[in-house]
């Protein structure tokens, strides 16, 4: 399901504008995946459905929802609003396929998964006293959200969001009928996005 046709028409691939989504209280964990994509990705676990609808309209965002009856608004169904329906049972990694498929989402320089701000590099000494020893020792280039402060390094489980961040090169290139541009190649490219946090893993 596809709502708000004029604001869709500039997502699909055409438009240089960068696709802003505003996922529902129920799709954190999507949220999450997507910001380490390097895709702006707004997300509150207590919003409610107007709220939601405000802060898109009010950000320009396009809203991801598995719930139909959200679509139902006559601010999706006149077209004032976009909206995209995410099927309901897909896995975690398929839910960021389908819309990475849909919207044709190149991964960027990954977001803090947290709250969605930007990372900025710092060096070991400022990170010293949260990043463990260990990690201190062997990693080379660490990063901290500039709005929330949560500091990311690469971590073992980026194996799992690298090989993603690949494939959708892969098909976006496969799309364009081209080559994954070298933004989109791997951790060597977002040595920061692989977030083993002092808080854990998102």
């Amino acid at each position: 399901m596809q709502t708000g046709k004029d604001q869709l028409a500039s997502t699909d691939g055409a438009s240089s504008r960068p696709v802003r989504i505003a996922c529902d209280a129920m799709a954190g964990g999507l949220a999450r995946w997507l910001r380490l994509l390097g895709i702006d990705a707004s997300y509150s676990p207590a919003i409610a459905d107007q709220e939601l609808v405000d802060h898109a309209l009010a950000e320009k965002r396009v809203v991801v929802s598995s719930d139909h009856k959200l679509f139902e608004r006559r601010v999706f169904t006149s077209g004032e609003l976009a909206g995209l329906l995410l099927p309901v049972g897909l896995k975690l990694p398929d839910q960021v396929r389908f819309v990475a498929r849909h919207f044709k989402l190149e991964p960027g320089f990954p977001r803090c998964a947290l709250c969605n701000g930007k990372l900025q590099p710092v060096s070991r000494a400022e990170v010293a006293d949260v990043v463990p020893a260990r990690s201190l020792i062997w990693v080379k280039e660490f990063y901290r959200c500039q709005d929330c402060a949560h500091v990311y390094w690469e971590g073992t489980h980026w194996r799992r969001i690298g090989s993603l961040r690949q494939e959708l090169a892969e098909l976006l290139a496969g799309q364009r009928g081209g080559r994954p541009s070298s933004a989109a190649n791997g951790a060597e490219a977002h040595p920061g996005s692989a977030s083993a946090t002092q808080r854990g893993q998102p």
